[in-house]
């Protein structure tokens, strides 16, 4: 499982390609998560906080453009030195999706795969969870409320369900998923500003 990439070298790719303060929130979000999953499976926590905190390093290019996102991505990666599996890794959160044509037919395969599609889609549904509380706090999140909110299809809407469920693929039950999830963004809740 090379990277290719130390942490530092990626924190300083987030800085170059991502301005937007909330889509650094959001790659750093993943980060702790796939940091914490990397843990529950016995994995290296660095290698898998890398690419969670890598995942959308072309947002920022490709947001008016859809299609091309999970694509540029690619180009980035392999100029800076990225593996083949980094990039791969990568790429496969955006597996299956309509938005992005060029990858509508293939589909995830492996722990980390799975891993990384269904961490980077929670974060939304535990931080919208916090925003709409009086407090704003993720501290006042409770683990009963992500899993009342993740039934409620209705409820941060745009994070795809069955993309989270995926996490059982990797070995994980949903309810567990879900405890790792809010307990990891609790951790940098300070940091988010929630």
């Amino acid at each position: 499982m090379e990277l290719g990439i130390s942490y530092n070298k990626a924190r300083e790719l987030v800085d170059k390609y991502i301005p937007d303060p909330v889509t650094k929130l959001h790659l750093r979000e993943t980060e702790v998560f796939m940091r914490a999953l990397a843990k529950r499976f016995g994995e290296n926590e660095e290698e898998w906080g890398i690419i969670g905190l890598l995942h959308d390093l072309d947002w920022e290019l490709t947001k008016d453009n859809c299609s091309e996102h999970c694509i540029k991505v690619q180009e980035i990666l392999k100029a800076e030195g990225g593996s083949d599996f980094l990039i791969e890794t990568i790429v496969s959160h955006g597996y299956g999706l309509e938005l992005i044509p060029a990858l509508q037919d293939k589909e995830r395969s492996t722990k980390i795969q799975y891993c990384l599609a269904a961490s980077e889609t929670l974060t939304g549904i535990i931080v919208a969870s916090a925003l709409v509380l009086p407090d704003k706090k993720l501290g006042s999140v409770a683990l009963k409320s992500i899993k009342k909110r993740f039934k409620e299809r209705g409820f941060a809407a745009k994070c795809n369900r069955d993309i989270v469920l995926e996490c059982e693929k990797a070995g994980i039950p949903i309810d567990e998923f879900l405890e790792i999830g809010l307990t990891s963004i609790q951790s940098i809740a300070g940091e988010l500003g929630l």
